[in-house]
């Protein structure tokens, strides 16, 4: 289960990764169930990457799968190709979406939006580590 006090501590942790590398983000935390348990746009984050950092969190849910991870499978004549495309477009296959998890139970996602794909990633990476 992710709390929302888990939620806090992993957007916090997100956060300051994000201003340590000197890009506003956009960062959602969810469920197991893929619901959203909390987000934070950051001053300045683009609104453009709200709706991408919540669907990067349940695609990573929903698939127990890093967001980086499914989109280098989802390439032409790859076995993922077109999962994009599933779920009313709202599968990401981009970085910055991590399964969360305790011990080997996957618990919930987190999504990141607003930079590079390598930005991203590095301030999802950061946020889950604080689970």
């Amino acid at each position: 289960m992710v709390t929302l006090a888990d939620a806090r501590r992993i957007i916090a942790a997100g956060e300051k990764k994000a201003q340590e590398i000197g890009q506003p983000m956009n960062i959602a935390v969810v469920d197991a169930g893929g619901n959203l348990v909390a987000h934070v746009r950051m001053d300045n984050a683009w609104i453009g990457s709200v709706d991408i950092s919540i669907n990067k969190a349940w695609t990573a849910r929903a698939f127990d799968i890093t967001t980086q991870d499914l989109g280098k499978n989802s390439q032409s004549g790859d076995q993922f190709f077109g999962i994009h495309a599933s779920n009313h477009g709202r599968v990401m296959i981009f970085a910055g979406g991590i399964p969360l998890k305790k011990g080997e139970k996957v618990v919930g996602g987190v999504g990141v939006s607003g930079g590079s794909g390598k930005q991203d990633q590095t301030v999802a990476e950061a946020a889950a580590a604080a689970l």
